[in-house]
């Protein structure tokens, strides 16, 4: 009888799977692409003789070299504010009632700096910890609008114009608290979900990844815009970029549906409304006021956050309140 011998054991291969790059898995690759076209403008300006070339590059550059300092300040601001200042710390020092809740998540903004990817989710913690929702609405609005580093920018963007940062920050604060009451009146619930922004590790750990995530993707939708800008500068002719800047309503309307689509960062979105200098300031207010508190990158991360119901009823009621602010503030103050 033949014994069959066991069959000879397999080596086991050890297969390691190498962690997924931060930034590749938490940045957008057009968003890497972008900033690398921005790096290479320099070398294309210097190397074309085409005169519309020359200009678009001239403009773009212009555009994106003055925003960026007030970009990079504010992401460093944003990334320390997510990676040491918790929920729990703020949701200490917020009343429960509506009234002085609101006027308290009103005030913490002014001194909190925060971009506006920054603010959906501490909104979200500040939900989880018992903060009345009307009081993290107000701060999620408020934050990327009326800080210190969108004023100072603002003021910077808009030289001899200082009743441009003061508009801002009336109209920005007159929103956000006239959204957030006005939610504690009429609906006051929020379903809570979990973060999608949360970043893991020691407290320099996620501020490096905050800081890397945010920078990227905000310096993204400066190009954009500035690029937009540019192109509209270049190709629209002047005449025609007078008629519609000088056209009331209607430039009041295109510059709130570009503040929407253009999802631009609110420490450099001064920079491109004051590029357009064809259109009014109200118009431009409008873009400034509207822009930082509902676009679609806001809507994309707030129905991420809080759901479809909820973003079907606060995306509305967020830009109206927000055009009719910037109107009102306007007319007093322009």
């Amino acid at each position: 009888m033949t014994r069959l011998s066991a069959p000879a054991e397999v080596p086991q291969l050890e297969t390691r799977v190498s962690p997924p790059d931060s930034l590749s898995t938490s940045v957008p690759r057009q968003w890497r692409l972008a900033v690398l076209f921005a790096v290479s403008i320099p070398t294309l300006y210097n190397r074309t003789d085409w005169p519309p070339l020359e200009n678009w590059a001239t403009i773009f550059l212009a555009l994106s070299l003055q925003a960026l300092p007030f970009l990079v300040l504010g992401v460093i601001v944003s990334a320390m504010l997510s990676a040491f200042v918790t929920p729990r710390a703020l949701a200490k020092v917020v009343p429960k009632g509506l009234v002085a809740s609101v006027g308290t998540a009103a005030i913490a903004a002014t001194a909190l700096p925060g971009c506006e990817c920054s603010s959906v989710p501490v909104a979200n913690r500040l939900l989880s910890r018992g903060v009345r929702p009307a009081a993290a609405l107000t701060f999620l609005l408020a934050a990327p609008a009326i800080n210190p580093v969108v004023v100072v920018a603002t003021t910077v963007a808009f030289p001899g114009r200082p009743e441009m940062a003061l508009a801002r920050f009336g109209a920005s604060i007159l929103a956000a608290v006239v959204v957030g009451l006005i939610w504690g009146v009429m609906f006051e619930s929020i379903p809570i979900r979990t973060s999608h922004h949360e970043h893991e590790g020691s407290g320099m750990q996620r501020f490096s990844s905050a800081a890397v995530h945010d920078f990227v993707q905000a310096g993204g939708y400066l190009i954009v815009g500035a690029s937009i800008v540019a192109t509209i500068q270049t190709v629209v002719p002047p005449r025609t970029l007078a008629s519609l800047g000088g056209s009331g309503l209607l430039a009041i309307a295109i510059m709130a549906v570009a503040a929407v689509v253009l999802s631009m960062c609110s420490e450099g979105d001064a920079f491109v409304a004051a590029g357009l200098s064809q259109f009014s300031l109200t118009s431009r207010l409008v873009f400034l006021v509207v822009g930082p508190m509902i676009d679609i990158k806001l809507v994309a991360m707030q129905t991420g956050a809080f759901g479809k119901s909820f973003v079907a009823r606060f995306a509305p009621l967020t830009f109206v309140v927000a055009l009719a602010s910037s109107l009102v503030v306007a007319w007093i103050i322009l």
